[in-house]
């Protein structure tokens, strides 16, 4: 019993911290831009293409990849913002509509590009190891480190920055920020491009793991949102925590019945959290 309880744990914890990476982008949006992107997925998909298209196609390294994968999502994000989003800044319907149509034309031309069957990225370790009674994958560990160190960086980075002090000004008032200098359109650009790479990472760390394919990013994305929701949409310790606590439950589940029952739970979470707290574990109230 100790045995299958350590496991479950490692397992939610390894699962959470990948949903947490997905949810920071997605909440950093709407925190910020009072949007909800339902593209995020997508970006997750274009970090794992990206991946695969430099690593299995032009024979880089893996963890140069990697990065340059994050670095192209990045890049990839801003122009979407700058182009196709930006006039729908505060407009969330119309927001919406647009993401959507974002989402489908991502995955029309990954699929135009290609194909329709899944494809694989060598893994960059094979093996396993043991944690007391559990047994980790090594190309699991590897990917949980990864995150671990990219949430603390971002942690860092919104705490201790001039512009993840923007972003935070930006997110609890933009009329009140613009007063003190706070340019809204250029936090709105970073902002999103750091939400792209935060996507584009967590895809590229995960290609490896899992088979890449042009609808890969749906169950992504609709992860992140249950987590967003639970912590609290725009709060990012909300989706920090939510993120855990999605991981461990699904764990749980998965591992006592079946990933069917698992996702159920997921949702069934968030309606017991949002029927006691409307605004999720974190979030504020709506301005």
């Amino acid at each position: 019993m100790t045995a299958l309880i350590e496991q479950m744990a490692v397992n939610g914890l390894m699962a959470g911290l990948v949903y947490t990476l997905m949810a920071l982008g997605f909440t950093l949006v709407f925190g910020i831009m009072r949007m909800v992107n339902f593209a995020h997925g997508e970006l997750y998909m274009v970090g794992a293409f990206a991946v695969l298209a430099l690593n299995g196609y032009l024979g880089l390294g893996y963890f140069p990849a990697v990065i340059l994968a994050t670095l192209i999502t990045a890049i990839f994000g801003a122009v979407v913002e700058r182009v196709l989003y930006r006039p729908f800044v505060g407009r969330e319907l119309g927001g919406m509509i647009m993401s959507l149509a974002v989402a489908i034309t991502l995955q029309a031309l990954a699929l135009i590009f290609f194909g329709p069957a899944d494809q694989s990225v060598e893994r960059p370790v094979t093996g396993t190891w043991r944690l007391h009674e559990a047994v980790v994958p090594l190309d699991r560990t590897l990917v949980a480190v990864c995150a671990v160190v990219a949430l603390m960086a971002f942690h860092l980075f919104l705490r201790h920055t001039r512009l993840g002090l923007a972003m935070q000004a930006v997110a609890q008032d933009r009329d009140t920020a613009s007063l003190m200098g706070v340019e809204a359109g250029s936090v709105y650009l970073r902002s999103f491009a750091i939400a792209s790479a935060l996507a584009g990472f967590a895809g590229a760390l995960m290609a490896p793991v899992y088979t890449v394919a042009p609808t890969m990013g749906e169950l992504p994305m609709l992860k992140a949102f249950v987590v967003v929701i639970l912590g609290g949409l725009g709060s990012v310790p909300g989706a920090m925590l939510g993120g855990l606590l999605i991981g461990l439950s699904e764990s749980v589940f998965a591992t006592l019945f079946d990933t069917t029952l698992a996702l159920i739970a997921s949702f069934v979470i968030v309606l017991a959290v949002i029927v006691v707290k409307p605004n999720g574990l974190w979030g504020r109230a709506a301005r």
